[in-house]
Formats: structure tokens, C-alpha cells, sequence
């Protein structure tokens, strides 16, 4: 972790609370150092942005790691759903692929 990137994020933050951008790049940093507050922040960025199609797949991954695999699989579908919506093909293509080998390794 880069502490002073988390300060710098937690300010913008605090300065612009309605930033999907924000709330993702917090949720990424604390993956590794504070996980609880990574899911929150995930759970929170998911209802208050549900359009914010990056976070599902990294959502869905964290999920993964933590060995909540239902959960990491309700997300990809849902990421997949909104990437079709979107007709965001890259970004379908890579939730696909990171479905099925979620699948494959369950």
C-alpha cells in the first residue's frame, strides 16, 4: 500500500463523494491491507453506481480471493449483463473469460 496515495484518494474523496472513479480506486487499495473495508467500499460503489462496469470484474475477483465464490459469480453476471447493456465488447470478453475459468476451477 502507498500511504500517500490513500491519503490523496481519501481527500478526493472527501471532495467529491459522488466520483465512482474515487470510490473504486479506494476499494483497490484497501484489497490487500483492510479487506473488510475493501468489500464495503465495493458493496457501497455497486449500489450508488451500479452503471460503474470496472468495478464488477475487479469486485468479482476480491470476492474470488477471499473464497466467497457465489458471490464472485453474481457478479460477474452481473458485469456480464451490463457490458452487453453497455455493448462494452472488451470488457464482456474479459468478464466472460474470467466467468468461465471461475467455473471451470469450482
Amino acid at each position: 500500500m502507498n500511504s500517500a496515495r490513500l491519503e490523496q484518494l481519501l481527500t478526493f474523496y472527501k471532495e467529491t463523494p459522488n466520483d465512482p472513479f474515487i470510490l473504486y480506486a479506494l476499494a483497490l487499495e484497501y484489497k490487500r491491507i483492510q479487506p473488510e473495508e475493501s468489500k464495503r467500499l465495493f458493496r457501497q460503489l455497486m449500489q450508488e453506481h451500479p452503471d460503474y462496469l470496472p468495478a464488477y470484474y475487479q469486485a468479482a475477483t476480491f470476492y474470488d480471493e477471499q473464497g466467497n465464490i457465489k458471490e464472485a459469480r453474481r457478479l460477474y453476471e452481473l458485469g456480464i449483463q451490463l457490458a452487453s447493456r453497455l455493448n462494452d465488447q472488451s470488457a464482456l470478453r474479459e468478464l466472460k473469460a474470467a466467468y468461465a475459468l471461475l467455473n471451470e476451477e469450482d
